[in-house]
């Protein structure tokens, strides 16, 4: 089993969440930074987690926007389906077509959807004092860092842990040395259906935030299972 995937942060989240929520302008940001974090020696089989997913206009965070976001609260062993979560909402970003291919969504579904702004309040609730987790954390940090800034003139931080870097990590000490290079052995994908079934976990439908959120918590899961054993803290994992 592996000891260590992943290096501590140097990062200390739980006094940065808390100079966080006393700088905070906008109340909804306060609130979530004063719901404070487990902290970083909390075993990984107590800590509250959920798993983040967004679907987006196109992938530079700058200038692209958030088209739907969907999320799911679970633990080491249980997720909890009935709390889970899912929104539409209109972006200010313009809809092209390569990307309603991708995600499915329209022109129509998005006329008479919310805005981030009408809805930030809860989906921070659902995010707040528990750690989020994601498959790729340039995405969801980015995007929901980029749409703050633009809609209320300040950004937001948070510490994740990466479905997509553990298994990075793993793939990379899978096919590390000498005679893995003499063999040819290379790194299988670590896109998230792909990583998925390697866990025995099934396909479900792509590029739908909520379907994504539920995959990523049970990969995650997966991943605890296979690869960390006894006392492992969250110190460990976050990023």
């Amino acid at each position: 089993m592996i000891k260590k995937l992943l290096q501590a942060p140097s990062v200390q989240w739980q006094h940065k969440f808390s100079v966080l929520a006393e700088r905070a302008n906008d109340s909804r940001l306060r609130t979530f930074y004063s719901a404070g974090l487990p902290g970083e020696d909390t075993p990984l089989s107590e800590v509250p987690f959920v798993a983040l997913d967004f679907e987006t206009t196109g992938l530079d965070p700058d200038k692209e926007g958030i088209l739907s976001i969907g999320l799911v609260p679970f633990s080491a062993s249980r997720i909890r389906l009935r709390e889970a979560a899912h929104w539409t909402i209109r972006p200010k970003a313009k809809l092209e077509e390569e990307s309603v291919i991708i995600h499915g969504i329209t022109h129509n579904d998005i006329l008479d959807a919310p805005t981030l702004d009408d809805i930030l309040g809860e989906v921070l609730s659902a995010l707040a004092g528990k750690i989020i987790v994601v498959h790729y954390r340039p995405i969801e940090r980015g995007f929901l860092n980029s749409a703050l800034q633009r809609m209320i003139g300040e950004g937001i931080d948070f510490p994740v842990v990466d479905t997509m870097q553990i298994e990075s990590d793993y793939q990379a000490k899978q096919t590390a040395g000498i005679i893995n290079k003499l063999k040819g052995k290379r790194a299988d994908s670590v896109r998230l259906g792909q990583t998925r079934r390697r866990y025995g976990l099934p396909d479900y439908p792509p590029h739908h935030a909520l379907n994504d959120a539920i995959a990523t918590a049970e990969l995650l899961q997966a991943q605890l299972a296979y690869h960390f054993e006894g006392n492992h803290t969250l110190g460990e994992l976050w990023l």
